[in-house]
């Protein structure tokens, strides 16, 4: 079961290569499917979404690995395209162990109608939206593709499902400002939330053409949570798990990524990295309304200290996912660092097998061919 897992969780990762019509906020470059799913997520998350529509959200683009990103503002032949994603979600669901499942899943977002399903639409279809509105400047063609979106296209709907984000998204395309309430502070809190999609990681794709960032890297932990699930130990909240993985990584924005194998006064744990993150911590958390801020600083908390069954597992899956990155490319990053398999045993296996004992046993088979 761990290996078709695993091979699901290594195809999702083209993903990360799947080009939208979107760009960054700081338009920098187009956004990715995979950090777009993160951020989704994310939005889901500080929104109020169930742990099932957040699931959905974390899968609902894997079918852009076979048929691509469909930009709204194009033309589509909507029986064809709807038949490619169908047989992409066979082969791609069909690589997991709960393939029936996840396909289920996924037309289930795909037709809307369940709450989950309608929470998880309505967080696809805004979050386009809020990329450009909150761009400080965004492009003058986006803002025209947003406002025919709102007006005529599929997000005009919100004027009766989310009246009080139709009504704040209409005053920003007309030239106003955020409002200084919950729904303010939770959107400025997600556009802050964009700049980690600019911080590079040490690890590579697993095709090796370019750096992982820290955004899609969260949304493959989430994935990878939501996958190996049956391996956590029982009593873990695999809906908690992913939670925590959607947000472990912001505390970059300010401090960057700080590799597991670096060395010296900024090696990862150091005590002025963990100071920096916990300062950056407090300050991003509390751009949400004050009770959600602390509720996800202590979420983060928790995470770091990785004592409660939730934060192991979650701290097993983020020591494993680089590894296997690794493992699967090569081992380019690891050749970069000098690493070896002891250090991988000692800084990966001994989390992983504390977190996933059957995790770390199928890594460990694969990290002896590795480094032989």
């Amino acid at each position: 079961m761990l290996d078709s897992a695993m091979q699901f969780l290594c195809e999702a990762d083209r993903l990360k290569s799947v080009t939208r019509a979107n760009v960054l906020m700081d338009l920098s470059r187009p956004e990715n499917s995979a950090e777009h799913s993160w951020h989704v997520a994310l939005q889901a998350m500080v929104m109020g979404a169930s742990d099932r529509a957040i699931a959905m959200i974390l899968i609902h683009d894997l079918v852009e690995i076979d048929v691509g990103d469909q930009p709204i503002h194009l033309g589509h032949d909507s029986a064809a395209l709807q038949k490619a994603e169908a047989q992409a979600a066979r082969r791609i669901f069909g690589l997991a162990p709960q393939a029936r499942t996840l396909i289920a899943l996924w037309q289930e977002f795909e037709e809307g109608r369940s709450p989950d399903a309608a929470m998880a639409k309505r967080m696809d279809h805004t979050q386009p939206v809020l990329q450009v509105l909150m761009s400080p400047d965004p492009l003058p063609n986006h803002m025209g593709i947003v406002r025919d979106n709102l007006t005529t296209g599929r997000a005009s709907r919100l004027a009766g499902e989310w009246p009080a984000f139709m009504e704040v998204a209409t005053g920003l395309m007309d030239g106003g400002t955020l409002p200084d309430d919950d729904l303010g502070r939770r959107m400025r809190f997600l556009a802050e939330a964009d700049q980690l999609k600019s911080v590079i990681r040490a690890s590579l794709l697993i095709d090796n053409s370019r750096r992982e960032n820290s955004a899609e890297h969260s949304w493959h932990l989430a994935l990878y949570a939501l996958i190996l699930a049956r391996q956590a130990p029982a009593g873990v909240d695999a809906g908690r798990v992913i939670r925590m993985l959607l947000i472990h990584d912001l505390v970059e924005i300010d401090v960057g990524d700080v590799p597991l194998h670096s060395a010296g006064g900024q090696a990862h744990g150091a005590a002025g990295i963990k100071a920096a993150e916990a300062e950056a911590a407090r300050r991003i958390f509390g751009i949400l309304p004050e009770r959600q801020g602390q509720e996800l600083l202590d979420l983060w908390t928790e995470f770091e200290d990785a004592a409660t069954p939730d934060a192991i597992f979650a701290k097993a899956l983020d020591r494993c996912q680089p590894a296997v990155q690794n493992i699967m490319g090569g081992g380019i990053g690891w050749a970069e660092y000098g690493v070896t398999r002891q250090h991988v045993t000692d800084r990966v296996g001994r989390q992983v097998e504390r977190g996933a004992p059957a995790l770390w046993s199928w890594l460990d088979g694969r990290l002896g061919a590795f480094f032989a």
